[in-house]
């Protein structure tokens, strides 16, 4: 089955993807559901850890269905010298390769950056890691809670009470690694474009993430004052902008920073006492926060949105990740994704974020199984039947049904 992408604003770039786990798989995912020829290269004695995560859907991963989708699967033993010679055959057909080892790993492998641009002067290696390729973290192990913890991110969610709280998402797996690493790629491809240069970019998520925090940060150049959780203004601090549990248990958000919309929401309260008070902080805001977690009470999740929504006042449902799935808007949006899996069956996936106007992006298929696609990518790189056959004996490459 043909598997390369068809469609999309990426067509006719190859990436090269080393990636593993979290961050870098979905960003390249993303690439490739745009167009671009994704070739994932697993080792053949250890591939990529997520394939074997829990929860399954079947007997595949959920996490790795939900973030290899639209690639093609190579599985090649990188330690040996074959293993290299295929690598390098390949980056000279390829724009990018992205990896996300510590550094040096891969110069020690000797398909590093350097090497590589001996095989293709103009290649693009995108090389995303926690702390970056220099200073003194650089080569320290991490994990998202690691990255959002030096960044100050942690500090700043939940409250004086809770201290901090983990947000429920990977915020820097996601904005510092996945979409940080997107942006990488095709910077460097248009500054290729331009100069004719390829280059390496150094990506690191602890860097990455640290623009999530450009407000807060200049809060406190402007104060100087060091606020504890839940102090800040979008982060607790005003009674407008919070999160409120209502009749039924179900919870609400808030999110009113125009003086025009408060005016409007104190006349629905009935509290137009409240207009005053719109962006107080500290005791006064504590108060007014009292004061309106009282009010949201006295009636139901969607009773409240419902009422809102006729006034346009930015208060809207929290929705739990059940009705996401179902939400009409997001549904509208093609964000919803659904699709027949080979193993998995019908599942709903998150759709392409981005939406253009002609050259419109299609996922291309599922996640592929270990080494689905290594024969026609050889076949493709000039590797004859014979030849082929040969390096799987040897264990160099390997297929779904090789022994």
């Amino acid at each position: 089955m043909e598997r390369k992408p068809k469609e999309g604003p990426l067509q006719g770039i190859r990436i090269l993807d080393l990636t593993r786990l979290y961050p870098g798989p979905l960003g390249t995912m993303m690439l490739a559901d745009m167009g671009a020829d994704v070739i994932k290269i697993e080792d053949v004695n250890s591939p990529d850890y997520m394939r074997f995560y829990p929860p399954y859907i079947a007997s595949e991963s959920a996490g790795f269905v939900a973030v290899n989708r639209s690639k093609r699967s190579l599985a090649l033993n990188l330690k040996t010298q074959k293993g290299v010679d295929i690598f390098f055959s390949l980056v000279k057909t390829a724009d990018i390769v992205i990896e996300q080892f510590r550094p040096g790993v891969l110069d020690e492998m000797g398909i590093g950056y350097e090497q590589s641009r001996q095989v293709k002067e103009d290649i693009i290696y995108v090389s995303l890691t926690g702390y970056g390729q220099n200073g003194p973290y650089a080569k320290d192990a991490g994990h998202d809670i690691n990255y959002i913890g030096y960044a100050g991110i942690l500090s700043s969610a939940g409250s004086r009470e809770t201290g901090p709280l983990l947000p429920g998402p990977q915020l820097a797996d996601v904005a510092g690694g996945a979409y940080m690493s997107m942006i990488a790629c095709l910077c460097a491809l248009w500054a290729r474009e331009k100069t004719g240069k390829g280059q390496l970019v150094d990506v690191a998520m602890l860097d990455c993430v640290l623009p999530l925090i450009t407000l807060q940060m200049a809060h406190y150049q402007a104060t100087k004052i060091n606020l504890a959780p839940g102090e800040l203004p979008l982060s607790g601090g005003l009674a407008c902008y919070g999160i409120y549990s209502c009749a039924d248990g179900k919870y609400i958000a808030m999110g009113i920073l125009e003086s025009k919309f408060w005016k409007i929401f104190c006349e629905m309260a009935g509290r137009t006492e409240w207009i005053d008070k719109h962006l107080v902080m500290g005791e006064e805001a504590e108060n007014l926060r009292r004061e309106i977690a009282s009010l949201f009470r006295t009636k139901t999740r969607d009773e409240w949105a419902a009422a809102a929504k006729k006034l346009d006042i930015c208060i809207t449902p929290v929705l739990d990740i059940s009705e996401v799935e179902t939400d009409p808007h997001l549904q509208a949006r093609q964000m919803i994704y659904e699709r027949v899996h080979p193993v998995c069956g019908r599942i709903r996936e998150i759709g392409i974020p981005l939406k253009f106007s002609d050259t419109r992006p299609q996922p291309s298929g599922p996640s592929p199984a270990l080494g689905e696609d290594t024969r026609s990518i050889l076949e493709e790189t000039g590797y004859t039947q014979g030849e082929i056959e040969a390096l799987r004996q040897e264990r160099v490459i390997q297929f779904p049904d090789s022994p």
